[in-house]
């Protein structure tokens, strides 16, 4: 587990080599390719923020949110299509928050939304595919409140730190810990 305290630097384990894991999918290759160009593009996403760049920030949050728009929801289970529906929606709504404010602050939180949210539609379609990580800083915002991000790799590249943070500098990068994944055993069928 990595600890991270205040202004001291964030000390983890080195950084592990960590593959995208297939794993057998019961959703259709149509449904796999979308909901993976989305996670693509998501991912896209919190590089330019552990870049700092607002501008890419906001050209890629574009793309991410017509992307979101077309993903398949009614490949999920019937009785679980109406909450994936919900979690899209409210990660649209974030998508917005990162687009039309100005304060990189107000777009993390919106980072922030958008990850809870589109982790909440993966567990909620059981999406089998690849295996995703919910990673979270602790100290995202003010060096004391947690904020969360996925990635296909289990090693830590903090969008909310990242590479110019105004008081860490790139120190921080490697600040977080897997919190979470998609990692199902079994296999339900929709």
């Amino acid at each position: 587990m990595t600890l991270c305290l205040g202004w001291m630097a964030c000390k983890g384990p080195g950084k592990k080599e960590s593959s995208v894991q297939k794993l057998p999918s019961t959703y259709s290759a149509a449904f796999n390719q979308s909901v993976e160009h989305t996670l693509n593009t998501y991912y896209q996403l919190t590089e330019a923020f552990v870049n700092w760049d607002t501008t890419n920030v906001v050209k890629i949050a574009k793309e991410l949110f017509s992307k979101i728009d077309s993903l398949p929801v009614n490949e999920i289970k019937v009785s679980d299509q109406r909450k994936a529906g919900v979690s899209l929606m409210e990660a649209k709504n974030d998508l917005n928050v990162i687009m039309l404010n100005s304060s990189i602050v107000d777009k993390r939180h919106g980072l922030n939304g958008l990850t809870e949210h589109l982790f909440d539609f993966i567990n909620t379609a059981h999406y089998d595919h690849s295996r995703i990580f919910l990673q979270q800083c602790p100290m995202a915002f003010n060096d004391e409140e947690p904020g969360v991000w996925l990635s296909a790799a289990d090693s830590i590249r903090n969008p909310y730190l990242g590479l110019h943070h105004p008081r860490y500098g790139k120190a921080m990068l490697d600040c977080g810990e897997n919190k979470s994944s998609n990692d199902y055993s079994s296999k339900e069928t929709r």
